[in-house]
């Protein structure tokens, strides 16, 4: 009976530890992926979090890698705002200037409110001191 036992001289299968076969390398969705940020973790919150009765296998992909270029942006913004400043470290003040200055972000992050932020220097016009028309006369030339 040749047929009965499987795979027996090859790799079995997903553990790949079958006699003598060369075990291939363990590799992260992530690395597969090619982010940083977690992809079996958001995997699981998104099951533990009952979102949905299933969950396909690229969901939790895309939304790292969502998450990656929202944080690699806001970070990158936030680090001129602070370079603005001349500081070396982001503080949460940065980032406010950051989301706030720009346009896409401050309307997804609108209603967000961020500890230790601030809010942007604003003056409105009709507060400002009126100019006068001898000082806009000398003023022209």
């Amino acid at each position: 009976m040749a047929g009965t036992q499987g795979s027996a001289g090859g790799s079995a299968g997903k553990g790949g530890g079958g006699r003598g076969g060369a075990r291939k390398k363990q590799m992260s969705r992530s690395a597969k992926a090619g982010l940083a940020f977690p992809v079996g973790r958001i995997g699981r919150f998104l099951k533990k979090g009952k979102y949905a009765e299933r969950l396909g296998s690229g969901a939790p992909v895309y939304l790292a890698a969502i998450m990656e270029y929202l944080a690699a942006e806001v970070l990158e913004l936030a680090g001129n705002a602070a370079r603005d400043n001349k500081k070396n470290r982001i503080t949460p003040r940065h980032i406010q200037l950051a989301i706030r200055n720009d346009e896409e972000l401050g309307k997804l992050l609108g209603d967000v409110t961020i500890a230790a932020g601030g809010v942007l220097p604003n003056i409105h016009s009709v507060l400002l001191p009126k100019k006068s028309k001898k000082h806009a006369a000398s003023e022209e030339m």
